[in-house]
């Protein structure tokens, strides 16, 4: 029997002005996983997220959060989901507590009490309870928001870019709490802009101008690109950008370090593009393999451009 789905959604559509910010989006996790949502900003992740936990009402599509319909039940949908937002939504001038108490009541929670106890241990904040939220570094305001979402104990959490802007340490600790839930049974469907936080899902969905470009697993995404890289290294390498970028079969050229990544599907135009450099005293020219960050930059040059084809400036 395979696994049930927690969100399976076909064909949703959102426009605004005449212009399609989700666009046909299909999308199926089972329960119990990690699926990171990653794109470009604009790309249409946050008002997915927002159809998905029954804020917006899609055009046009169908499915279902939870076994619930997300067009007819969406006030059951927001019972049962997490939705941690962008930017910190909580009350500056509240404790800890305080806001925990606030979100307990907002769900009518029995028994209200022992569920802020009992969610200040289980995110590590029993010690700072009493803490003005305002007071709180990014890191530590990351963990409320997370405890606030985990109040009502859900089933399927939405995290729209939860680590912005937090240091190195914050996100690792958030990622493995995110880990801990997963192994739980809760879903979490994630937006990033960071590959070593995609490298931690276990699937991945990658969309670009409100469309789905690429789906699954991180090796799966990298083998189905079917790209050619080269990298280069050595002296210069910034006069090689404009030229190596309007290369005819060139979709992306991106730093990496010390080196350049020369990426494209057609592997003798991408040899033909990099030629009139491979014996330039001080540069040294190597095949390699693809990364999750190739193939992002590789697929966002060579999406349509939706504002491009509905004829906006």
């Amino acid at each position: 029997m395979s696994e049930p789905l927690a969100i399976d959604v076909r064909g949703l559509t959102k426009r605004y002005d005449g212009r399609a910010v989700v666009d046909d989006l299909s999308l199926q996790v089972a329960s119990g996983r990690i699926c990171g949502f990653l794109g470009p900003n604009g790309s249409g992740k946050t008002t997915t997220i927002r159809m998905l936990c029954g804020l917006l009402t899609p055009d046009s599509g169908e499915g279902t959060c939870l076994g619930m319909d997300l067009r007819s039940e969406p006030l059951r949908i927001r019972r049962e989901v997490g939705y941690m937002t962008q930017r910190f939504g909580l009350y500056e001038d509240l404790s800890i507590r305080e806001n925990l108490d606030f979100i307990g009541r907002l769900y009518e929670l029995p028994r209200r009490r022992e569920a802020v106890d009992r969610t200040l241990e289980r995110l590590g904040l029993a010690a700072r309870q009493k803490q003005l939220a305002g007071a709180l570094s990014g890191g530590w305001k990351q963990r409320l928001a997370l405890a606030a979402c985990l109040m009502h104990e859900p089933r399927l959490l939405l995290l729209d870019e939860p680590t912005a802007g937090v240091d190195p340490k914050a996100r690792r600790d958030f990622w493995d709490q995110i880990h801990a839930l997963a192994a739980e049974g809760i879903t979490v469907l994630v937006s990033t802009h960071y590959m070593d936080e995609a490298e931690r899902c276990h699937e991945l969905v990658y969309i670009a101008y409100g469309k789905v470009l690429a789906r699954g697993a991180e090796a799966e995404i990298v083998r189905d690109a079917g790209l050619t890289v080269w990298a280069v290294q050595g002296e210069g390498l910034n006069a090689l950008l404009a030229p190596l970028k309007a290369a005819p079969g060139v979709l992306s050229v991106a730093a990496f370090g010390n080196a350049l990544h020369v990426a494209g599907q057609d592997a003798a135009a991408v040899e033909m593009a990099i030629a009139p450099w491979r014996a330039q005293p001080g540069l040294a020219w190597r095949r390699t393999d693809a990364n999750l960050e190739d193939v992002f930059i590789s697929l966002i040059a060579a999406a349509p451009d939706n504002f491009a084809i509905e004829g906006h400036t």
